[in-house]
């Protein structure tokens, strides 16, 4: 069972995306195991972007996660990682599948709504990052067994 960190970044939560990025995961299938509404600290955020550093956009991009309350979940479930990513859609959101998040809301990269990790390892590590052991909620829902195989 992989876990992946989503984030609804400062653009969607000002734009009142949360419940669709939310919807769309649960409907997905995916199932949810924490939550929390925080303003990112100017440690947090470059911690989770430290791989940027140096980058010609990284500190617009710690000045931007930091501008406005993000939502961060931890969502789980079988091959999470690349069915949350589909959900999200590509980085760009003018290459993004029709259906996807960030093609239905979103029209430039800097505004593209939602983090979501990019592998299991890394889902592993930003879900330490951002979440204490104890926030995580473990959980069956009644419909697992119809959701998920194993």
């Amino acid at each position: 069972m992989e876990r992946s960190l989503v984030l609804v970044k400062p653009d969607g939560v000002q734009r009142g995306l949360v419940g669709e990025v939310v919807a769309r995961l649960e409907r997905r299938g995916l199932r949810l195991v924490a939550a929390k509404f925080l303003a990112v600290s100017q440690e947090l955020a470059e911690t989770h972007y430290a791989i940027h550093k140096g980058k010609p956009f990284y500190e617009g991009l710690i000045a931007y996660i930091t501008s406005a309350p993000v939502m961060a979940m931890v969502w789980e479930g079988p091959n999470a990682v690349a069915a949350i990513r589909q959900t999200m859609g590509a980085t760009r959101p003018t290459e993004a599948a029709p259906g996807s998040l960030r093609h239905d809301f979103a029209l430039e990269v800097g505004r593209n709504l939602t983090h979501a990790s990019d592998s299991a390892e890394n889902g592993e590590k930003e879900v330490a990052l951002w979440f204490k052991p104890e926030e995580l909620v473990d959980w069956t829902r009644e419909v697992d067994r119809w959701v998920f195989e194993k």
